[in-house]
């Protein structure tokens, strides 16, 4: 069965990091960060125009799983909202397949070396930290560990998971 996972984290956590490493880890895969569908200027969460990244990126993820893609990965901050996610997996017009999200989280201090790692441009905010886990979600925790070793727990999980 095609696999959607779904990474949901607040910036800075890793998201884009460890999704383009399972990308590349597995098989017959295609990659869409979530980002890009909501890249609007000046951004604010609550910005009305979002909505329609949300079907952009319910468009892009149909056109992956029903180009027969054995695993689409999507990465966002926006998926840690469970209105958004129910939205975006509502419009997607690919059938049978199975999501599976994780939730990439890290201490506060991690998040802000990486803020200021990348250049500190920008507000830091710790604010996504604090959003709870949506039920199911496989929540990771990312600090101290690098991409691919993230990758080797969450394909463990993911086979895990697609035995009968």
């Amino acid at each position: 069965m095609q696999q959607l996972i779904l990474i949901a984290g607040s910036p800075w956590v890793g998201k884009t990091a460890v999704g383009e490493a399972l990308f590349l880890a597995c098989e017959n895969s295609a990659y869409f960060d979530g980002d890009w569908a909501w890249t609007v200027h000046p951004f604010s969460v609550s910005d009305p125009r979002l909505p329609n990244g949300d079907r952009t990126l319910a468009f892009a993820l149909s056109n992956y799983l029903s180009s027969g893609c054995s695993t689409v990965i999507c990465t966002g901050v926006r998926l840690l909202y469970a209105d958004v996610r129910r939205a975006i997996l509502r419009d997607i017009t690919a059938k049978d397949y199975r999501v599976t999200a994780f939730r990439l989280t890290c201490s506060e201090e991690t998040l802000r070396r990486r803020f200021e790692q990348r250049g500190g441009r920008g507000l830091f905010s710790a604010e996504w930290l604090r959003v709870p886990p949506l039920p199911g979600d496989i929540v990771t925790d990312t600090d101290g560990k690098t991409p691919d070793e993230l990758v080797r727990e969450m394909k463990y999980i993911l086979d895990d998971e697609s035995r009968p």
